[in-house]
């Protein structure tokens, strides 16, 4: 077990950010128990619990802290194919849930909603996408709505493989209808990001949080089943993140530590 790496991303006035990759030497694993380095993940009948002890990079700042999640034993099994051949997977383990977090360094609480999903796959994911967006949104009904975008190598220019999907505490996931395909421009970095327009109202990029030179996360407000919501977007350019140049930039925000 070895380039593990706890991600810890911070927005705001107090933001911070760390992917400290670690080595086998210092990673430990059991059923319910997960140590990273200094940091480390447990859970128990109540839920999950990450312990954080990380320096933020690229500027050195420490980030102590705790995040609860009272998910219980809630977990979702269900798997979907992200490519044709099913080389890469997504499953929700948690749609929804309930969180507490509580920072020391630096100082800073709050509760609200979050998930947990996995994802997996049997080949560097260079091989099984070219890109994708993704998208993520609360409903008023306590459901959550998840879009996937993804494009393969190969694939044409405008085909994609979409999921759109419902989940509701309880309920098998529903599949819906995402709309029209639309953009939402491109990033600094030139990375052309996407969503879907439910009827004739646009979706609309409200803030961009984070702008790399392959990944892009931001903040949008669209209509998702009839209703108007703000949700998580992401996008990654795959090619992108396998270029030399990409690479060598990358332990700037990924150092690695024994």
């Amino acid at each position: 077990m070895a380039h593990c790496a706890l991600n810890v991303a911070l927005y705001g006035a107090l933001s911070r950010w760390s992917m400290t990759e670690r080595s086998h030497a210092v990673c430990h694993r059991d059923q319910y128990h997960f140590q990273i380095g200094p940091s480390s993940l447990s859970c128990n009948d109540e839920g999950l619990v990450w312990k954080i002890d990380e320096i933020a990079n690229p500027i050195p700042r420490r980030l102590q802290g705790e995040v609860f999640d009272h998910m219980g034993k809630a977990w979702q099994s269900d798997v979907f194919s992200l490519t044709a051949d099913a080389s890469h997977r997504w499953g929700p383990l948690q749609p929804r849930a309930r969180i507490k977090v509580r920072f020391e360094r630096p100082a800073l609480q709050w509760e609200g909603w979050a998930y947990v999903d996995a994802n997996e796959g049997d080949e560097p994911i260079n091989q099984g996408f070219s890109d994708w967006d993704w998208s993520r949104a609360h409903l008023p009904d306590h459901s959550t709505a998840v879009l996937y975008d993804v494009r393969s190598p190969g694939m044409e220019p405008q085909s994609s493989n979409i999921l759109a999907l419902r989940f509701a505490s309880g309920e098998k996931p529903e599949a819906f209808s995402p709309g029209v395909r639309q953009s939402l421009g491109r990033t600094a970095w030139g990375i052309h990001r996407h969503s879907f327009r439910e009827g004739e109202k646009a979706t609309r990029l409200e803030e961009s949080l984070e702008d790399t030179p392959f990944y892009a996360r931001s903040v949008i407000r669209a209509t998702m089943l009839g209703h108007d919501v703000v949700a998580m977007h992401e996008t990654l350019d795959a090619r992108r993140f396998a270029s030399p140049w990409v690479q060598s930039l990358l332990p700037w925000r990924m150092p690695r530590q024994a």
